[in-house]
C-alpha cells in the first residue's frame, strides 16, 4: 500500500509542481463582497450566498428552503416567464444554478465577460425578482418529489445509504432530513409558504455576494447595489442542532427488494476547517480512504486485496454527491459535521464481512496510529493533491465563500491547507486520531435486499467466512479468518428495518 502511494504521490507532484496555489487571497469587502480578480480571464463567476439553508424548514414544512431555492433558480422573473430565460441564456452559453444545502443556500454562476450585460441582468432579477409563479411551483414541486420518491429511494443506493445515515446520525435535528426535504412536507408546501419564507430569510442581512474572474469596478457596483434592493431584515439565528448520544452500535437495514448492499457508517465529530486539527485529522482520513484514491488503506483492503466493489471511501467533513465527484464539494458548509466510512455497492452475502473488515481497519487506526512512513508519504501526497481541489474561479471563488462560512480569516482554507501540511507533526495526526474517531458507539446505515437474513447475522454476531472465484494469498486468507470473526457487539434491539418505500 505504501509504494502505490508513494508512487501516486510523485506522479501527482510530476504533474502539478508548476502551479500556482489553488486559492488567491480573496478581497473581502465590508459591505459581504467576496472578490477574487483574475485581469486576464476572459470569463465571470458570481455567487450569491445566503445565510439560509433545510435546517429552517418549519416542522410539517421540511423542503421549503429547497423551493424556495430553486424557485429562483429554475423559474420566471418578473421581467421575463422561465421559457424566456432559458432562450436568453442559450446563445450566450452560459447558466446559472442553485445549491441548497442544511446552513447555505448559493446561486451561482458564470459567462464570458463579453456577453456580461445580458447575463447580470438575468442574474441579479433571478434573486431580486422571483415572480413566484403557480405553474413554475407545481412543477418545481413534483420534480422534487419525484425525485424523492423514484431517484434517491431507486436510483442511487450509495445516496440513499449516505441519505439513511445522516438522518440515524441527526435524528430529531434540524439536520435529519434531505435538503430536498421529506415527501409529506413538500405536500404541504404552499405558494404563499414559498413568499413568506423568501421574505423572512433572503434578506439585505443575509447576503454576501462575490465576483470571480475578470470582472470591473462597474460589475462590483452593480451587484453590490442589487443586495441593497433584497428584502430587508438580518440572518436569523441558527437553530439548535444537538445530535443525541448513544452507547453501542445503531442500524438501520433500508429494506429494497433485489437491491445488493451499500453500506455507510459513522458518528458526529467536533473538528471544522481553519482548525490546526481539521488538517491533521485528514492526513490520517487520507491514508484510510482519500475519495476515489485508489492507494488509500479501505480501498487496498476490500477492494483491491478482495475484489469486492468499486470503492471503499471515508470522509471528515460532508461530501454530497460523491459517486460523480472527484474532488470535494463547495458551499456544503456545516456547523456539525460527521465522520463517515462509505463502502460502495457489493453483493448481500460479502456485506458483513466488508462492515467487519472495515470497522476492523477503523479500529486498528484509531489504536496503533500512523507510522512515520505512511505520514510521511500521505502529507506529500497531500501537499500536491489539494492543489486540484480548485482548479478553476468558480471552484476558488466558492471556497473563498465557505472561509466566510467558517471565519478562516488571511490566507484561506487552501492555502493554509499547503502549509500546514509542513508543520504538522505525526504526533498531532495521532493525537487527532483518539480525540476525533473511534470503532464503538457507531451508527450504520446498509441499503440491502436481504434485510431480515443480515439483521440476523449481525444481531448473532456470526462468522461470516467469504469465498473467491480465484485463489488469493496466503497472507489475505490468514487475516480473512481474523475479519470473519471480528466482533461487532451488535445487540437485536439496536437494529431497525425500514422498508424503502418509508424514507422520507
Amino acid at each position: 500500500m505504501t509504494h502505490s502511494l508513494a508512487v501516486l504521490a510523485l506522479a501527482l507532484g510530476a504533474c502539478v509542481d508548476e502551479l500556482e496555489p489553488a486559492q488567491d487571497q480573496a478581497d473581502v469587502r465590508e459591505t459581504d463582497m467576496v472578490l477574487l480578480s483574475v485581469p486576464t480571464e476572459p470569463t465571470i463567476s458570481f455567487s450569491v450566498w445566503f445565510k439560509v439553508g433545510s435546517q429552517y424548514d418549519p416542522p410539517g414544512k421540511e423542503g421549503l428552503a429547497y423551493l424556495t431555492g430553486q424557485m429562483l433558480a429554475d423559474a420566471s422573473t418578473e421581467i421575463y416567464p422561465y421559457e424566456e430565460i432559458l432562450e436568453k441564456l442559450y446563445p450566450i452559453a452560459s447558466n446559472y444554478r442553485i445549491r441548497v444545502d442544511r446552513e447555505m443556500t448559493t446561486l451561482t454562476g458564470r459567462t464570458h465577460r463579453d456577453n456580461i450585460e445580458v447575463f447580470s441582468s438575468l442574474f441579479i432579477d433571478a434573486y431580486l425578482r422571483p415572480a413566484f409563479v403557480d405553474s413554475d411551483f407545481q412543477r418545481i414541486k413534483s420534480d422534487t418529489i419525484n425525485y424523492l420518491e423514484n431517484v434517491l429511494r431507486y436510483s442511487s443506493d450509495e445516496e440513499l445509504g449516505k441519505a439513511a445515515l445522516n438522518q440515524l446520525i441527526f435524528a430529531g435535528t434540524p439536520y435529519a432530513h434531505p435538503p430536498q426535504g421529506t415527501v409529506d412536507g413538500l405536500n404541504s408546501i404552499t405558494l404563499d409558504d414559498i413568499r413568506g419564507f423568501y421574505r423572512q430569510y433572503f434578506t439585505i442581512g443575509s447576503a454576501t455576494a462575490a465576483l470571480g474572474g475578470g470582472f470591473d469596478d462597474s460589475l462590483v457596483e452593480l451587484l453590490e447595489a442589487s443586495l441593497t434592493s433584497l428584502p430587508a431584515g438580518d440572518a436569523q439565528p441558527a437553530p439548535q442542532v444537538n445530535p443525541h448520544s448513544w452507547e453501542g452500535q445503531q442500524v438501520v437495514l433500508v429494506d429494497k427488494p433485489d437491491a445488493d448492499a451499500s453500506i455507510s457508517f459513522g458518528f458526529p465529530i467536533d473538528v471544522h476547517r481553519g482548525e490546526r486539527e481539521f488538517y491533521a485529522l485528514w492526513i490520517a482520513n487520507s491514508w484510510l480512504g482519500e475519495h476515489r484514491n485508489q492507494a488509500s488503506h479501505l480501498f487496498q483492503v476490500i477492494r483491491e486485496a478482495r475484489g469486492f466493489n468499486y470503492g471503499d471511501y471515508s470522509y471528515i467533513e460532508a461530501y454530497p454527491e460523491g459517486g460523480r465527484r472527484s474532488m470535494p464539494p463547495v458551499n456544503v458548509a456545516r456547523r456539525h459535521q460527521f465522520f463517515e466510512v462509505w463502502i460502495r455497492t457489493l453483493p448481500n452475502h460479502q456485506a458483513h464481512f466488508a462492515l467487519r473488515a472495515a470497522i476492523r481497519e477503523l479500529e486498528l487506526l484509531v489504536d496503533e496510529g500512523l507510522s512515520d512512513e505512511e505520514f510521511e508519504l500521505t502529507r506529500s501526497f497531500l501537499k500536491k493533491y489539494v492543489l486540484h481541489f480548485a482548479m478553476t474561479s468558480p471552484e476558488r471563488l466558492g471556497y473563498a465563500i465557505d472561509d466566510r462560512f467558517y471565519g478562516i480569516e488571511g490566507e484561506g482554507h487552501l492555502t493554509r491547507f499547503r502549509r500546514l501540511m509542513d508543520e504538522i507533526t505525526l504526533a498531532e495526526v495521532n493525537a487527532a486520531l483518539k480525540r476525533q474517531l473511534r470503532a464503538d458507539n457507531l451508527k450504520i446505515a446498509i441499503v440491502t435486499g436481504e434485510a431480515e437474513a443480515l439483521a440476523e447475522a449481525l444481531s448473532t454476531d456470526a462468522p461470516s467466512p467469504v469465498e473467491y472465484d480465484s485463489p488469493k494469498p496466503q497472507s489475505v486468507m490468514d487475516e480473512d479468518r481474523m475479519i470473519a470473526r471480528f466482533s461487532l457487539g451488535i445487540m437485536p434491539e439496536d437494529i431497525t428495518i425500514v422498508p424503502v418505500d418509508e424514507l422520507f
